[in-house]
């Protein structure tokens, strides 16, 4: 461009030939068509680059919340990723540009007359050296202000869910100050990173406009060196119009968005490499006793207590209670007493206040092996795919044909596999029933190779044939402990062991046993019948 415009001036309009300098600026025309047509070319390559990058880091972030209950995935998957996404375009545009609009002014510029580099060059390259310099501080700001925005999205996320427990123990202001320190830690942070960008505006001005002062200041000298009018006009075009802007995105790009970038990307694949599914663990060999054939504790609680908040009334309180393996055992109670709670401690999704929960001899940590038990709750998850895919989803290795057929034959599957095409028939969740979805549930469960399985309500949108049929095959898998949170009592009959929560208060024993020494579990039953006075009527 500053080039054919030079030629323009030197050539045509200052030598009075109108048609040479038309001639050149219709030169540069052709080259602004010629540079969008490439243009066009290079955002359709950039998508090729910038959706798979998305897509992996997806998958990371979902990896690690699936494996570690990582607390701030929503903050990653909402807001990080898609500034890793968006960046990343960014700056591969920026940096395109840059390399090929600095190369072509530089060579512009000496192609017109060599001394022009003299002055242009010397302020790029100290404008550069600056902005630099303020790249890893500005990284580090970059990645407190992203701690600070993942402590925000945590602390409001565990108010959410607690706001019933926090007006009923009136602990409004402590959690409003608490929320507070932290937008405050986020405002800092924020504040601070904007210091660091005044350098950047720093930068930009002595790489970029700079120049242009020294040119114009240096005109009369340029001239008697025998720079033409036509050369500087140009110079000041590929200063203008080219090599000024492109440095201002570069370093925009770079400043904020590249320093983004990397702290964010590092901060979303730290820890979240893929990694297999762990196989099951063995019962450590010193919970063994030498010639005790008693069947080993599939599930521990010991004296654990549990609350939603600090302050609310434990749902749980001192529970001990053994599972053996092999054991099958129903949950039972009033609505709201915390059968769902009890599951949520077993499955590791819920922490207690105190005490401690153990499955196949190890404690269970808060999202942590998920290969030890499986837990199926009441609203069952189904995604868009292969019937395979959602019955093999927790499974490392690949499930055999015989095996997904056995499975679902067992759990009452068959049916609906057979209606819907086979195992690789596309699932539309939206297109199945409420049970159907269970069935599918029920059948990845039992594909799994967790030996523990807790059914949270999992059969309440099954007939009572198709939930015997599916609580039956759970309790026959080899080494198989089941623990039902019973939605029919029905279910409590078919347990070798029932578990009664009243509240805190708990009481265990056999469906028979109870019947005959609990007036909760008789009326929960329906044989409850008050006791008669004297004298009255039998």
């Amino acid at each position: 461009m500053g080039f054919a415009l030079a030629r323009a001036l030197d050539e045509g309009f200052l030598a009075g030939r109108s048609g040479a300098g038309l001639g050149w600026l219709g030169l540069a025309a052709v080259a602004v068509a010629v540079g969008a047509y490439g243009t066009r070319r290079v955002y359709g390559a950039v998508a090729a680059l910038v959706e798979p990058l998305r897509d992996a880091l997806v998958r990371r972030v979902v990896t690690r919340a699936l494996d570690d209950a990582d607390s701030a995935a929503v903050s990653r998957l909402t807001h990080q990723v898609e500034i890793a996404r968006d960046t990343f375009a960014g700056l591969v545009m920026v940096a395109r540009s840059f390399v090929f609009t600095a190369a072509g002014a530089l060579v512009g510029l000496f192609s017109l007359a060599p001394v022009l580099l003299l002055v242009v060059v010397p302020p790029l390259v100290l404008g550069l050296a600056l902005f630099a310099a303020t790249l890893r501080p500005m990284a580090r700001r970059q990645e407190t202000f992203l701690a600070a925005d993942e402590a925000i999205a945590e602390e409001l996320g565990a108010v959410a869910d607690g706001l019933r427990d926090i007006t009923a123990a009136g602990a409004e202001d402590r959690v409003a100050g608490e929320a507070e320190l932290r937008v405050e830690a986020e405002f800092r942070a924020a504040r601070t990173l904007a210091r660091w960008g005044v350098l950047r505006v720093l930068a930009v001005a002595l790489a970029g406009r700079f120049p242009i002062v020294l040119l114009i200041v240096t005109a009369p000298w340029l001239l008697d060196r025998g720079v033409t009018p036509g050369a500087l006009v140009g110079a000041l075009s590929y200063l203008t119009t080219s090599l000024l802007p492109a440095l201002q995105n570069l370093m925009h790009g770079l400043g904020a968005s590249g320093s983004r970038l990397v702290v964010v990307v590092r901060r979303l694949t730290a820890g979240a490499a893929a990694k297999a599914r762990p196989r099951t663990r063995d019962v450590p060999a010193a919970t063994l006793r030498s010639g005790d054939s008693r069947p080993r504790p599939a599930v521990e609680l010991r004296a654990v207590t549990f609350a939603y908040g600090e302050h609310a009334r434990p749902v749980v309180r001192d529970l001990d209670l053994t599972v053996p393996e092999g054991g099958h055992l129903a949950v039972v109670g009033p609505s709201g007493v915390g059968k769902s709670t009890l599951a949520g401690l077993v499955a590791g999704l819920l922490e207690p206040r105190s005490g401690e929960v153990r499955v196949g001899g190890a404690p269970v940590q808060h999202g942590g092996d998920p290969a030890r038990r499986v837990l199926i709750p009441q609203e069952a998850y189904v995604f868009t795919g292969t019937l395979r895919a959602n019955l093999a989803y927790l499974r490392a290795d690949v499930v055999p044909d015989a095996e997904l057929a056995a499975a679902a034959d067992a759990i009452g599957l068959s049916g609906l596999a057979d209606r819907l095409g086979g195992p690789e028939a596309i699932v539309d969740p939206a297109g199945l029933s409420a049970g159907e979805r269970q069935l599918i549930a029920l059948t990845r469960a039992y594909l799994s190779r967790a030996p523990v399985a807790v059914l949270d309500e999992a059969t309440c949108h099954l007939d009572p044939a198709a939930e015997a049929r599916a609580e039956h095959a759970f309790s026959r898998r080899p080494g198989g402990t089941l623990i039902v949170i019973a939605h029919r009592l029905s279910s409590a009959r078919r347990a070798s062991r029932v578990l009664i929560m009243d509240g805190p208060q708990t009481l265990s024993g056999r469906h028979e046993e109870l019947l005959l020494r609990s007036p909760l579990y008789q009326s929960l039953t329906g044989t409850w019948q008050p006791a008669r006075s004297a004298g009255a009527p039998s």
